[in-house]
């Protein structure tokens, strides 16, 4: 089976690359973890503004979806430019309220998805095998937590937490709120959320795998040791190569999900893109010398990215196990 992107999906994530590369996302995402969100609100507009969260949700809520497909060349692309907020956190959310919604329970739907399609709603969540954190609960427009009872709105956040990304806190939903659902249905639309969210990271930690790359092979050519290139060198060229194949390889996993959102799928696509993009960050790191330890130097942007992603909605152990258990 061929996972080649057509040609709207082609055009669709070079309209994305040129839209972010114009919007100097390494510059506002450095601004995103000093605490100035205001050129990630911009940002995140035009995303929207491009349909990426209308991607999510169905059209009886003014979206353009459900279209995985899109959702994963979108965050490839979002993963490339290091762009921070809760993106995969807000296609979630959507995921989770409308399969509650086919499930009967649409009032949620009804009240968050056209606000969240438009953009003018951002969202972040917990899940029950995310862990307890929600990603940037600080700066979302709603907070939703998953547990025992069901589905809850919650009235806030405690103390909002640093992580290893600079651009990405972490803070535990507040108990109590304005309950939202309960039930099968509940549990239900969180396996769905979870497997949306498992995909968007997928896709993420490709983009975040590609970009690492692309500036390892840029830094590669230009320097220099006993006369030449470090690149010519054909330990380096083995290196990058052994990076290139584990990305080519996760590649059509992450679109073949996307297609299926099969659980077994969507593991396999988690799994493969969080070795590659680990494995990317690790050459990165080694090949870039004395300079890829440094928090000023851009690099660093995608190597703490590469592994927080890694863990995101369970770390490689759990999606293993759940590749295991799908095919047995």
């Amino acid at each position: 089976m061929r996972f080649a992107l057509d040609a709207g999906q082609r055009e669709f994530a070079r309209s994305l690359d040129a839209m972010l590369t114009a919007a100097d996302t390494l510059a506002v995402t450095r601004a995103w973890g000093a605490g100035d969100h205001a050129p990630g609100r911009a940002v995140w507009q035009r995303l929207a503004d491009a349909g990426v969260f209308a991607l999510a949700v169905p059209q009886e809520y003014e979206g353009l979806g459900p279209l995985p497909a899109e959702t994963a060349v979108a965050f490839v692309e979002l993963g490339r430019h290091a762009v921070a907020g809760p993106a995969v956190e807000t296609v979630a959310v959507a995921a989770l309220l409308s399969r509650l919604a086919a499930l009967g329970e649409t009032a949620p739907a009804e009240r968050f998805l056209p606000a969240l399609a438009s953009g003018g709603t951002s969202a972040t969540l917990t899940l029950p095998d995310g862990g307890p954190y929600a990603v940037d609960p600080h700066v979302a427009d709603i907070v939703l937590a998953v547990d025992e009872a069901g589905l809850r709105l919650a009235p806030g956040h405690a103390r909002v937490r640093r992580s290893l990304d600079p651009a990405r806190r972490l803070a535990a939903p507040l108990p109590g709120g304005e309950p939202l659902a309960k039930g099968p249905s509940v549990t239900e639309a969180a396996r769905h959320a979870t497997r949306w969210a498992a995909l968007a990271t997928a896709a993420q930690s490709l983009g975040v795998g590609l970009a690492l790359l692309d500036r390892t092979v840029a830094h590669v050519r230009q320097r220099t040791q006993f006369g030449a290139p470090i690149g010519s060198f054909q330990a380096v060229k083995h290196r990058l190569a052994d990076v290139l194949v584990a990305l080519e390889f996760a590649r059509p996993l992450v679109f073949g999900a996307a297609l299926t959102m099969a659980p077994g799928d969507v593991a396999a696509a988690k799994v493969a893109t969080a070795d590659a993009a680990y494995g990317a960050a690790r050459a990165a790191l080694q090949l870039h010398g004395a300079i890829g330890y440094t928090a000023e130097f851009d690099l660093s942007l995608w190597l703490t990215r590469a592994r927080v992603l890694r863990s995101a909605y369970g770390g490689p152990g759990l999606w293993r196990g759940r590749v295991v258990t799908a095919w047995e």
